[in-house]
């Protein structure tokens, strides 16, 4: 029996070391494959392919460790150098920085960043190994709207614990402890406690319910058959070409639905007037203010470098993969629609204090 038990056991450990062995080679190629790209990029061309706008040269491989618990992550990265007159310069990834890149971004001063709006949202949870097993982790976002128009990441904060409101309340306080001035709006999704978080540090700023996340509650109270009547009613309302137009169309679905679907209009109460608040800005504004699809389109692209793996080796390495796709430049997030009218918002809604 002890026997059987031992045998049995090292079946066991010899299994999960090879589902490691396996996790560890996808993360591996998806890391080799990114920086290949991304040194194609900065080159202009790729292997082997000559052009006359070539902006560099390959030159062979570097071997580059990636700490993890277990022990490094051996990668095997490209070299390059770029043609810089009069001469050439080596080429350097931004995609997998050094950590010191990353120790530099989280602590550093806010109080220059002009912020009227923040987009505030829980990335995409990943697994990853912490204290040696494998947990899914959430990381709480936040991207600001600057004065011109721009969208810079200003917080990754890696949530072990799973979204709450104490996590949030953290992170914001966080920005605040750094400068960051008190938004005029906070786009976000329907987490109470983020919802929470931000009334506790911010009480002065207009908070905008994201759009997509009330349609995606409103289907899952409705029968199959009348989603599609649901979201185009919903739609009416988000579309609508003014906000009193948008309320008398909020007020034709409450008709519409209260007998038919009560649980579908309940929820769009739970909404309360914060899912019309971008009708107090200008127009030329109201679609990229009715959403979280800023933080989504991180989403997307972080899912899409990552789709093949079974999990991350490390928590820190969730963060580390999102800043990078950052700061290398291969997330760029493109200036807020109607961002001109900027003035006229902060002419019209002096931000208040934190």
């Amino acid at each position: 029996m002890g026997e059987d038990t031992r045998k049995w056991g090292a079946r066991v450990e010899a299994a999960a070391r090879s589902l490691g062995e396996l996790i560890h080679a996808a993360v591996r190629r998806a890391i080799e494959t990114a920086v290949d790209e991304e040194v194609a990029a900065a080159l202009g061309a790729a292997t082997y392919v000559c052009t006359g706008t070539r902006r560099g040269d390959r030159n062979g491989t570097k071997p580059r460790p990636l700490s993890r618990p277990t022990g490094p992550l051996d990668l095997t990265l490209p070299r390059a150098r770029l043609f810089v007159p009069p001469g050439t310069r080596e080429w350097t990834s931004t995609l997998l920085p050094r950590r010191s890149g990353l120790d530099a971004w989280r602590p550093r001063a806010q109080a220059d960043v002009d912020a009227v709006d923040l987009y505030l949202d829980a990335l995409l949870a990943l697994r990853v190994r912490s204290a040696g097993k494998v947990v899914s982790v959430p990381v709480l976002g936040v991207v600001a709207v600057l004065a011109d128009g721009q969208k810079p990441l200003v917080a990754l904060e890696l949530c072990a614990g799973g979204e709450s409101f104490e996590a949030w309340k953290s992170c914001l306080e966080d920005l605040v402890s750094r400068g960051l001035p008190a938004p005029v709006l906070c786009i976000i999704d329907g987490h109470v406690g983020l919802r929470r978080a931000v009334e506790r540090t911010w009480p002065g700023a207009d908070v905008q319910r994201c759009g997509v996340h009330k349609l995606r509650n409103l289907e899952r109270k409705a029968p199959k058959h009348a989603l599609a009547e649901v979201r185009e009613d919903f739609h009416r309302i988000v579309y609508a070409m003014s906000g009193e137009a948008a309320r008398a169309a909020s007020s034709a679905f409450e008709r519409t639905w209260a007998t038919r679907c009560p649980g579908v209009v309940r929820s769009l109460h739970e909404g309360g007037d914060e899912r019309l608040t971008f009708f107090r800005f200008p127009p030329a504004q109201w679609k990229t203010l009715s959403t979280t699809n800023v933080i989504e389109r991180l989403n997307e692209e972080f899912r899409r470098r990552v789709k093949t793996q079974g999990s991350l080796p490390t928590e820190d390495a969730a963060v580390i993969l999102r800043f990078s796709l950052v700061a290398s430049g291969q997330i760029r997030l493109r200036k807020l629609d109607g961002w001109p009218t900027m003035v006229d918002v902060m002419r019209a809604r002096p931000r208040s204090a934190a």
